[in-house]
């Protein structure tokens, strides 16, 4: 069966359509992950979302479709929390590992990261998304349920841990050990509901504020990681947008700030710290983990990165703002 007839066999099993119809469908661009369809209903536009066993990158990445499942209940928890952040299910079967939600049309919901990466730079847009994880965080944090909806420490790992930091590890052996010890930490440490996937490229600038896709890296662990993997973006935007550098770091410290203001299930200083340590792993992992950002190709940038990455793996500070000092530093 084509990538097509799954598609229309996936509707009638959500109940979408009747068998043997076969409405206008077009595949959508961006995900390495999964096979994602706009459909026009009759009752309107929606987008339907299936999991890809094998990610479309140059490595040898393959990830369980059973994520999924909990990609589902990772949009279903957060409608309860903020329905304005996520897109509303229309319809899913985790079983099957494929679901529809409801269509943002680009026109009216642009993508964060193009934003980003043209150079409009909106420091309100970092401050609101640090609210908002915050805001999750805090609410999953205080909810008993959460871990035993999320038992995904291994599909984690998989998809996070091992192609991004263990990746880099053996790329740099020398820092192995700060890497594996960043690893240790983060796989073990429960404390909210994480998204994974953080990133400007799952991020839509909607008219009532942004919105958050792609949380197949749903996991019950460190917040720490949302809060690191984003902020790390902000960082590597500023090496294509030398020009927007004063509002790329500003909008680092607002979304830093205002997240930090949020965190009230631990010390805001231990989790600060956590997220201060990892961010470097992370700078090394997108250019030298399985998967890196496709916009540095300048062996310039890419040493750029490994320079502070390296300085901060072998001696970490505890405050976000000394991780942006030094990147400063570099870039002046």
């Amino acid at each position: 069966m084509n990538a097509t007839e799954t598609l229309y066999a996936d509707l009638v099993r959500l109940g979408l359509i009747r068998s043997g119809e076969r409405p206008p469908a077009v595949p959508l661009a961006g995900g390495v992950s999964s096979e994602i369809w706009k459909v026009d209903l009759p009752s309107g536009p929606i987008c339907v979302k299936r999991a890809l066993a094998k990610l479309k990158v140059a490595q040898d990445w393959r990830a369980p479709v059973g994520r999924s499942r909990y990609e589902i209940r990772w949009f279903r928890t957060v409608a309860r929390i903020l329905p304005e952040a996520v897109p509303a299910i229309v319809a899913a079967d985790e079983e099957a590992g494929v679901f529809a939600m409801s269509y943002l049309d680009p026109a009216h919901h642009p993508l964060w990261k193009r934003q980003l990466l043209d150079g409009h730079v909106e420091i309100g847009t970092a401050e609101e998304v640090g609210r908002r994880l915050a805001a999750i965080h805090a609410a999953t944090a205080r909810d008993r349920s959460i871990p035993g909806l999320f038992p995904t420490d291994a599909i984690f790992h998989d998809i996070r841990l091992a192609p991004y930091l263990e990746a880099a590890a053996s790329r740099h052996p020398d820092r192995a050990e700060a890497l594996h010890r960043i690893v240790q930490t983060t796989a073990t440490t429960k404390r909210a509901l994480v998204h994974g996937d953080v990133s400007p490229k799952n991020i839509l600038v909607g008219p009532s504020g942004p919105i958050f896709l792609d949380a197949e890296c749903a996991w019950f662990g460190d917040p720490a990681f949302d809060l690191g993997f984003c902020l790390n973006h902000l960082l590597l935007k500023c090496l294509v947008r030398r020009d927007a550098v004063p509002r790329l770091l500003a909008s680092y410290e607002a979304m830093s700030r205002r997240y930090l203001a949020g965190v009230d299930w631990e010390p805001a200083a231990d989790l600060e710290a956590r997220a201060a340590t990892l961010l470097p792993g992370l700078l090394l992992a997108r250019v030298d983990g399985k998967s890196p950002v496709e916009y540095l190709t300048d062996e310039a940038d890419k040493t750029l990165v490994r320079r502070v990455a390296r300085h901060l793996l072998d001696q970490p500070v505890a405050r976000l703002a000394l991780v942006a000092d030094r990147w400063k530093q570099e870039l002046a």
